[in-house]
């Protein structure tokens, strides 16, 4: 019995939850979902309705109208909300993978790159004068440098990705 009902009345749904969802701003999907917990609802509580395609009418404009009221009481946040999952341990461990994978490239640099970049990656926040210092350079040099040597990162980087 709830089969068949649920049969006969999936396109009607599919139609009236499309023509509806877009004044609701929502998704007919959602719309659809929405009635449908309603039906089994009203199912178990008092059976099938005696006009099942009016009820479903009726049931698609009351959830569009629900919809509606929720989305005028709703407002986005100003701001994103501080999400607590990105101190979880997979979050950890993501961050230490990008990290090694962003190390390894540098190492694999040609000429000064290595050193340039480890240096300004460095913890320690060195100036470019301390930079150019350890590195023998004049500190004048050190950003075009610092362009070529990124450059370089940014073509292996890409291509390793582009070759997975």
């Amino acid at each position: 019995m709830t089969h068949d009902l649920v049969a006969a009345l999936r396109p009607l749904l599919t139609a009236e939850a499309g023509a509806e969802a877009h004044a609701t701003g929502t998704e007919p999907a959602d719309l659809e979902q929405a009635v449908w917990l309603r039906l089994l609802e009203r199912l178990e509580a008092a059976g099938p309705p005696p006009d099942p395609q009016v009820w479903l009418r009726r049931a698609v404009r009351a959830e569009a109208r629900r919809s509606r009221r929720r989305a005028r009481v709703e407002r986005p946040y100003e701001t994103e909300p501080a999400d607590g999952a990105a101190d979880g341990p997979e979050q950890a461990a993501l961050t230490a993978a990008r990290h090694r994978a962003l190390r390894e490239a540098v190492r694999r640099l040609p000429g000064r790159c290595p050193r340039l970049l480890e240096a300004l990656l460095s913890p320690k926040d060195l100036t470019y004068r301390e930079i150019a210092g350890e590195l023998g350079i004049s500190q004048g040099s050190l950003g075009p440098e610092r362009s070529r040597c990124l450059g370089c990162l940014r073509r292996l980087l890409s291509a390793e990705v582009a070759g997975r």
